[in-house]
């Protein structure tokens, strides 16, 4: 078969383009609180894509944590493993800010591969508010935000999601679980932990043992992951690093929507959606 340039150059861009956006999606909401046995917690992993690993990535998440202000750079990076050894990386970098109030302000900039001609630019900014359950997703190109209804809630607790260690179900493989100790990440003191999951051949379509592990290192100070790793042989591996940390309060301009941008009421349909 022929190859046209235009044609691989085409489905090189598409892979990008496919691969490039963070996921955006509404978060997943809190429990309700229980007056007899304290806030509710919610337990929480980063990363991750679709199976194929074409599809977006997920990033670190980010907890509406009330009294805990910061302001940062998170550095990410995906790697497809190629034939015949080697990589292929995507990476990108995008400022997240959070106030006293819990109310957070994200860049989603697009991935593009490392160290090409290829520069990264903001498609994307969203703005929460768990005081007024308000979740703008604005597209800058449109100068349009999408305003959606935010779940979670500065009550809670937000945890690691840590699986407990030993066998999985139906003899289908087992995780293993390590605690990493205490740590120091940009300044701030941090817990690591190390998760392993490994799938017996024939589980999933693999026809030796499959690996796919996971670590974070934890600062209970901010309530979120300040390093991360997440590498799956089907997804590949990702890398999250929180760089240029700063605990100041921040601007409040961040969580008011740009003068210029035509807002869109999508709670109705959220509402429908849920019933």
């Amino acid at each position: 078969m022929r190859f046209r340039p235009g044609f691989v150059l085409s489905c090189t861009f598409a892979f990008v383009a496919a691969a490039a956006l963070a996921q955006i999606r509404p978060p997943q909401g809190s429990p309700p609180s229980d007056p007899e046995h304290g806030p509710p917690v919610v337990s929480f992993s980063d990363g991750g894509a679709s199976l194929s690993g074409t599809g977006p990535m997920e990033s670190i998440y980010i907890s509406p944590k009330a009294g805990a202000p910061f302001s940062l750079k998170l550095a990410a990076e995906w790697s497809h493993p190629l034939a015949g050894g080697g990589t292929f990386t995507l990476a990108n970098e995008r400022g997240i800010v959070r106030d006293s109030k819990g109310r957070i302000y994200q860049e989603r900039w697009i991935l593009v591969p490392k160290g090409g001609d290829i520069k990264s630019e903001m498609n994307v900014f969203q703005i929460t508010d768990p005081e007024l359950h308000t979740w703008y997703n604005c597209w800058t190109r449109q100068k349009v935000c999408e305003l959606m209804q935010y779940d979670d809630v500065v009550t809670a607790v937000y945890l690691p999601r840590l699986r407990p260690p030993g066998p999985l179900p139906d003899g289908k493989g087992y995780v293993q679980s390590e605690d990493l100790g205490a740590g120091t990440t940009q300044g701030l003191e941090t817990h690591g932990y190390r998760e392993t999951t490994t799938l017996n051949p024939g589980t999933f379509g693999n026809d030796r043992e499959m690996k796919a592990a996971r670590e974070f290192w934890f600062s209970s100070q901010l309530g979120i992951n300040l390093f991360s790793i997440v590498d799956n042989p089907q997804t590949g591996k990702q890398v999250f690093t929180v760089k240029e940390l700063s605990t100041s309060e921040p601007d409040p301009s961040y969580f008011q929507v740009p003068e210029g941008y035509r807002v869109v009421d999508r709670r109705k349909a959220d509402d429908k959606d849920r019933r």
